[in-house]
C-alpha cells in the first residue's frame, strides 16, 4: 500500500542447525504493514518471534523467504534505513563514552555537522531525562539510564520511522511514563513508532494497532476497540456504611471487601448496580465510586495464546 511505511511478504526465517541441533523455524509467513502515523504494537510470548523480526527490518539478519519494503523502499536498497532509528532490546553502548560524547558519535555516524549534533544530543538528554548525567561515563550507568540513553541514540537523526525492541523493559514507573509520553509526542510529530513489548497495560494505553505473534505466526491484528471487548463484564462499587447496617444491603451472591466503614463490592451483573445503590443511599451510606471493568489486553492476550 502507498502510505505503508513498513510491509513485508511472506517473511520467514529459519536458523540453521549447528552440529547435532535441528534447524529453527523462528518466523512463518510473516505479511506486516504497518501504516505512517500509527504507534504499532508488536506483542508475543518469549520467543514467539518478535525480536528475530526487528533484525529482519533492520537489515541485522536476512530472510530465509519473503520481502521487507521500508517506507516504499526494497530493504536491499542501500537508502532503505536512512530515516530509522532503531533501539536494541538489550543496548551494548561503549562504555568508556560519557552520554553526550556517545550521542555525538551517533550524530557522526549519520555525517551531521558537529554544531548540529552537539545542540540534538544536549536536546535528546534533556527529553529523556539524562541533563544531569550526560558528562557521565555509560559503564557508571543503571540500566534504566543506558535504556533512556538508547532511546536518545534512536532519535539523534530525527528519523521518520522508529522501531523499538523492548524500549520500556528495565525502567521503573516514572521511566516507563516518560517513554509512553515521548511515543505519543513523536507520533503527533507524524513519526511512526513500531515496538515490541511484554507490558501489555502500556501498549494498551499508545498503541494504535496490535499485532500479536505466537510461534513464529502473526496470530491477530487489529485495533484496541477490535480486539478486546467493550462490553462491561462487572462494576466496582465503593461505599461507606456503618459495620452494622451492611448485612442488611449485601445480597448472598455478593462478597464484600471491607476495612473499617468502607466497603467494595464487584457485581457481575449490571442489573444489581441499582438495587445496591439504592439500598446504601436508604441506609444512610455514602457511594464512593462506581467503577465499570471491561476486559483488559492482558486477558485478551492470554486467551489468544491459549486457542492458538
Amino acid at each position: 500500500m502507498a502510505d505503508s511505511v513498513i510491509q513485508t511478504v511472506s517473511l520467514s526465517k529459519v536458523y540453521k542447525g549447528e552440529l547435532e541441533h535441528k534447524p529453527v523455524t523462528a518466523l512463518v509467513d510473516l505479511n506486516l504493514e504497518v501504516q505512517r502515523g500509527e504507534v504499532y504494537a508488536f506483542l508475543g510470548p518469549n520467543g514467539a518471534g518478535k525480536s528475530t523480526t526487528i533484525k529482519l527490518l533492520t537489515r541485522l539478519i536476512f530472510p530465509s523467504t519473503g520481502t521487507i519494503t521500508i517506507q516504499g523502499k526494497d530493504i536491499r536498497d542501500r537508502y532503505a534505513l536512512d530515516r530509522i532509528g532503531f533501539m536494541p532490546e538489550q543496548p551494548n553502548l561503549y562504555g568508556y563514552l560519557s552520554g553526550r560524547e556517545f550521542l555525538d558519535y551517533v550524530g557522526a555516524i549519520f555525517r551531521m555537522s558537529r554544531s548540529v549534533r552537539k545542540e540534538r544530543a544536549i536536546e535528546l538528554l534533556q527529553l529523556v531525562g539524562l541533563e544531569k548525567g550526560g558528562e557521565r561515563a555509560i559503564r557508571g550507568y543503571s540500566r534504566g539510564m543506558t535504556q533512556r540513553l538508547a532511546l536518545a541514540q534512536a532519535l539523534m537523526n530525527d528519523p521518520d520511522l522508529l522501531i523499538l525492541d523492548e524500549p520500556m523493559s528495565n525502567l521503573d514507573p516514572i521511566g516507563r511514563k516518560d517513554v509512553r509520553d515521548i511515543i505519543l509526542n513523536l507520533k503527533e510529530e507524524g513519526k511512526t513508532i513500531f515496538f515490541s513489548s511484554h507490558i501489555l497495560s502500556d501498549a494498551e494505553m499508545i498503541a494504535d494497532r496490535i499485532g500479536i505473534l505466537n510461534e513464529g505466526r502473526l496470530v491477530q491484528v487489529g485495533t484496541m476497540s477490535k480486539l478486546v471487548d467493550k462490553q462491561i463484564v462487572s462494576t466496582e462499587v465503593t461505599f461507606e456504611i456503618a459495620p452494622e447496617k451492611l448485612s442488611s444491603i449485601i445480597q448472598k451472591d455478593l462478597t464484600p471487601v471491607q476495612q473499617e466503614n468502607r466497603v467494595m463490592v464487584r457485581l457481575s451483573d449490571e442489573s444489581q448496580l441499582s438495587e445496591l445503590l439504592e439500598s446504601v443511599n436508604q441506609s444512610g451510606g455514602k457511594i464512593i465510586s462506581v467503577i465499570p471493568q471491561r476486559k483488559s489486553l492482558e486477558e485478551y492476550f492470554i486467551a489468544q495464546l491459549g486457542r492458538n
